[in-house]
């Protein structure tokens, strides 16, 4: 089991309930599929840097969670055959990386 961090675009039409029915969707999915689900976060829209498919904004969501390599593979094909994903990236966490996001988490439940 590896520790993966996966941020995602969703398109800014949505409505937050589509929205909230998109991430729900790719969190039980991951959870059938063995996966432990250590956070997720609401990051909410936010302008982008370049234009995508002609938005200036997007829904950023983050993922954090642990499971076998194979299983990103098809969260990633899911991902690109969704309409409603702009961009996504998916990265492994080595222990540095894992100690900072347990840090962030930590600093904000404090600040919330």
């Amino acid at each position: 089991m590896n520790h993966y961090e996966t941020v995602f675009i969703l398109n800014p039409v949505l409505s937050e309930d589509q929205i909230k029915e998109t991430v729900k969707k790719y969190e039980d999915l991951l959870v059938s599929k063995g996966a432990e689900m250590i956070s997720k976060e609401n990051w909410g829209l936010k302008k982008l840097a370049y234009p995508i498919q002609n938005k200036k904004s997007g829904f950023y969501h983050l993922f954090e969670f642990t499971v076998d390599g194979e299983v990103v593979h098809e969260l990633e094909t899911e991902f690109k055959r969704d309409e409603r994903f702009m961009r996504y990236l998916t990265v492994s966490l080595d222990k540095h990386a894992i100690a900072w996001a347990e840090k962030r988490r930590n600093r904000n439940k404090k600040s919330a």
